[in-house]
């Protein structure tokens, strides 16, 4: 309900077509011609049309079917016939156990009511010896400024669940039984119009979330650094990336 209206946005979205976690992220994944890959949330496909070249078959699984239309339609723009796109949820994945050489998801998990579950599906479906490759937003590990960055988020999109510090995704993946085996953190510089416009924010409430963020303190203020200049207003939210791989 809440993504199928911004399908199209999220089709032309920079930061979810071109950020740099999504180049990075296909980079970690070492993904080879003979490797068949999943996409979980796939949303309208910008990882799974990324990694298509490389890859012999690619999955695209997201619960909004607005998205997935998207999705398929850029890949016949982009000629990419070894790219399928299917309706499923992360937390029930509809994939058999031991079916992809890689599963990746990107900036995706903090819609999850059960993200614990959703990177056991991941681990589930995942060769031995396969890869898992995952970007989301996070949070600083203080308790008052993660709560506070989740409530800022949830105000512009009530679908938004929970964001992370790294290291509390770290041990998710561990306890799903995969091994970790590479981790990092990116910043991604927002442009706050941009952000509340592709949730389609009513105007009283872009305006109580720039106030919340230019009145921010401490920690919080300055993991999110707002700005204005020049009638430009920005804010920073940052990712962690994670390589997990499964025994094998």
């Amino acid at each position: 309900a809440q993504y199928g209206p911004a399908a199209e946005a999220y089709a032309v979205s920079q930061v979810h077509a071109r950020g740099a976690s999504l180049a990075r992220l296909v980079e970690l994944a070492e993904v080879s011609p003979d490797h068949t890959v999943l996409d979980v949330a796939t949303a309208a496909g910008h990882t799974a049309l990324a990694v298509a070249p490389l890859a012999r078959r690619v999955v695209g699984v997201d619960l909004t079917p607005a998205m997935l239309a998207v999705a398929s339609r850029l890949a016949r723009e982009r000629n990419l016939a070894n790219v399928g796109f299917i309706e499923g949820d992360a937390e029930r994945l509809p994939a058999d156990d031991e079916t992809f050489d890689r599963v990746m998801c990107r900036i995706a998990l903090h819609h999850f009511p059960d993200p614990a579950q959703a990177v056991r599906e991941m681990a589930r479906v995942l060769k031995p010896g396969g890869r898992v490759a995952f970007v989301d937003n996070i949070v600083p590990p203080d308790p008052a400024a993660a709560a506070f960055v989740n409530r800022f988020e949830t105000l512009r999109d009530p679908s938004h669940h929970w964001l992370f510090p790294l290291m509390e995704l770290v041990a998710m993946f561990r306890e799903a039984g995969l091994g970790v085996t590479h981790t990092e953190t990116l910043d991604k510089v927002m442009d706050f119009y941009d952000w509340t416009e592709r949730m389609s924010v009513p105007p009283s409430l872009e305006a109580e979330l720039w106030v919340m963020l230019m009145t921010a303190t401490g920690v919080t203020r300055d993991f999110l650094a707002p700005t204005e200049q020049d009638g430009r207003r920005t804010f920073t939210l940052h990712e962690g990336i994670v390589v997990a791989a499964k025994p094998g």
